[in-house]
């Protein structure tokens, strides 16, 4: 007989009665639904899943979305560099606003070579050398003195004749050259000073050397035309050393002043004294030839340095050395001597 409650097959109750039998099949879907107690939301469960899958799907490669641009996919050695948006680009900061860095330096790579260390460039140490060694200054007395003074001549920084002392109007001529040749100007003759004078002179004449004398010599008077006489005139400033009526030599004089004057007339050498000091004044007087009391001919240092801007106590002074050391040798006891205008 056949049992009219069973559903179809024995494996489900009819359409229009009877007890339903639990549902063996369910989806993933509808179980979720039920065990929330909500309403089944069939679609938005298939949604669900679909996004589900696609994120598994996506989450081990890079992929391209549904609707992109077919652009190549990025290597994975390349980092892509994300595109800052225009609208969330923040200020730049300012130097006030910027906070100090506390990230440690970076080390420095194997393969980059260190720089090398900067020192300071130590200050130039002064000169060490020596200055250059004076050959001639003030006070000298010589035959290099008087070359000179005839080399300084030559090219115009000396206007007298060369007398061998170094003096005030020696130094001034040394320091007029220095100072044209852009020397120290210190007017002592140095190494550097005296090389330069002589690339740029000669070698002097024995004219230059030992030139008559600075002035004219006057005619003489006739008490100087016989004999053997220091003829002295005080209008010309000379001496002129005579040996019946002829010259022998001449030679630059100075007197004394009016309150010391040199006494004129006709005297005789009287006494010879070839390092004198004056005890009187106590200043050397040199080559002395006495003919007058404490009146000499003699050589005068500060003649030489100073020309006519002095006067001596009375004495003829002579300014060149070389002349009146020849004049003191020539020179005997009793020569005549006269002292005239």
């Amino acid at each position: 007989m056949t049992d009219t409650n069973s559903g179809r097959d024995g494996r489900g109750a009819s359409d229009t009665g009877g007890t339903r039998a639990p549902e063996a099949i369910a989806g993933p879907g509808m179980a979720a639904e039920r065990c929330a107690g909500g309403k089944p939301r069939g679609r938005r469960v298939a949604a669900a899943s679909l996004v589900a899958l696609a994120a598994l799907a996506t989450g081990c490669e890079p992929g391209t979305a549904e609707g992109a641009q077919d652009v190549p996919p990025v290597r994975a050695t390349q980092a892509a560099a994300p595109t800052p948006s225009p609208f969330l680009t923040a200020p730049a900061p300012t130097a006030g606003d910027a906070e100090p860095s506390t990230a440690p330096p970076p080390s420095p790579s194997a393969s980059t070579a260190a720089p090398a260390p900067t020192t300071a460039r130590p200050a130039p140490e002064p000169s060490t050398a020596p200055p250059p060694r004076v050959l001639m200054r003030t006070g000298s007395e010589s035959e290099r003195v008087r070359e000179l003074q005839a080399r300084l001549r030559q090219i115009g920084h000396f206007g007298r004749n060369p007398t061998g002392y170094y003096g005030s109007v020696t130094a001034d001529a040394v320091r007029s050259f220095q100072a044209k040749r852009r020397l120290p100007v210190t007017g002592s003759t140095d190494a550097v000073t005296w090389q330069r004078l002589l690339a740029m002179t000669r070698v002097p004449t024995a004219a230059e050397l030992d030139p008559p004398t600075e002035r004219p010599v006057a005619a003489p008077d006739e008490r100087c035309l016989k004999g053997r006489v220091l003829c002295i005139s005080k209008k010309s400033r000379t001496l002129a050393w005579m040996n019946d009526g002829k010259v022998v030599s001449a030679m630059d004089v100075r007197f004394g002043s009016e309150y010391t004057p040199t006494r004129e007339g006709v005297f005789e050498v009287f006494w010879k004294s070839r390092d004198h000091v004056s005890t009187l004044y106590d200043t050397p007087m040199p080559y002395a030839l006495f003919f007058s009391g404490g009146q000499a001919v003699h050589y005068s240092a500060d003649f030489a340095a100073n020309g006519y801007g002095g006067a001596s106590h009375g004495c003829v002074n002579v300014r060149d050395k070389k002349k009146v050391a020849a004049l003191f040798d020539q020179v005997k006891n009793g020569d005549k001597v006269v002292v005239s205008w």
